[in-house]
């Protein structure tokens, strides 16, 4: 008897635990909602957090801010997400560096899947290979070409450890079987003058950073890294197209949670934010930054974050990559 007094006391409570974060969930929310960029202002997922808490404040009835929280190759502000309560007031938006990050440094402090709950895939910058217009070379076969001609003057500009530059590199390494010496920047600001000035022969940078200088002639593309071609340069051929079998790089991420946050509450605001990206207005000023945008189910990014560490783990390992 005493036995089935406690488990309909067990069964009681964890109903009552059900009905309680069901009843939570259907009020969510009731304050404000913070959204944490590991990154600084102006880079696609800052934009993409701006534009779409924008309408998250509208449909869910509460503040929704943004806090940029920059520093450690994104990893301060993806440590803070990690550590935050569990209850839907804190989420936030990642990149590439999510899930390459676990394999260049050491003690992180935090997993790119046990740490999180995914919300949402949102998006995904392609990459441009842009290279010093000078280089007597109008595709990318010709472009690697030249790469083995010269070692010497094979210089590639990254944004630095762990940036999507760097790891698209070292894939584009791999597969063509060139050397290169690679010179890490503070991002793109700081790269692209020396690209254009023929300090550095190649820069693999996003679509968002550096279509205006292809546009202007300032560099020129001869490729991009993923496998369908960027709706914003829709004339330049993709790295596989040209030979690069199987070369898919590009900078993606999209909302997480931290882990254990009440399912409810991640599949309203995956709603929510599959609808706002859904807007005109929305697509209209992130396809025009260079960002593709997805959507999508929670199972979808998550299944996605799984295939993406696989793909860069390999890259780490077989370009020798010691963690930090």
């Amino acid at each position: 008897m005493q036995f089935k007094s406690l488990f309909k006391l067990v069964t009681l409570s964890a109903a009552l635990a059900v009905a309680s974060t069901l009843a939570s969930a259907q009020d969510y929310p009731t304050r404000p909602i913070k959204i944490i960029v590991p990154a600084p202002p102006g880079g696609a997922i800052d934009t993409i957090a701006r534009v779409v808490g924008e309408k998250l404040t509208h449909s869910l009835g509460q503040p929704v801010v943004v806090e940029n929280k920059p520093g450690a190759s994104n990893n301060l502000g993806t440590d803070a997400l990690a550590k935050s309560p569990p209850d839907g007031y804190t989420i936030g938006i990642v990149g590439g560096s999510h899930n390459t990050n676990k394999f260049l440094f050491k003690n992180l402090g935090w997993d790119p899947e046990k740490s999180f709950e995914p919300i949402v895939y949102t998006h995904e910058v392609p990459l441009v290979f842009a290279i010093y217009p000078q280089i007597p070379a109008k595709t990318l076969p010709e472009f690697i070409a030249w790469m083995k001609a010269h070692p010497d003057q094979a210089k590639v500009a990254t944004s630095g450890r762990g940036s999507a530059q760097e790891m698209a590199a070292e894939m584009f390494r791999l597969a063509s079987g060139t050397q290169m010496l690679l010179v890490p920047y503070k991002g793109s600001s700081a790269a692209q003058p020396d690209l254009i000035a023929g300090r550095t022969a190649l820069y693999i940078d996003t679509v968002s950073a550096i279509q205006s200088q292809v546009k202007g002639g300032n560099v020129r593309a001869v490729a991009v890294t993923t496998r369908k071609r960027a709706s914003s340069l829709p004339d330049v051929p993709t790295a596989e197209e040209q030979g690069l079998k199987g070369y898919d790089a590009n900078t993606n991420g999209g909302f997480l949670a931290p882990a254990g946050t009440p399912k409810p509450i991640i599949n309203k605001l995956n709603a929510e934010i599959n609808a706002a990206l859904k807007m005109p207005d929305v697509r209209s000023k992130l396809e025009a930054a260079g960002i593709e945008i997805q959507g999508g189910t929670p199972q979808e990014y998550a299944a996605l974050i799984k295939s993406d560490l696989a793909k860069w783990q390999k890259v780490v390992k077989s370009a020798g990559i010691d963690a930090e």
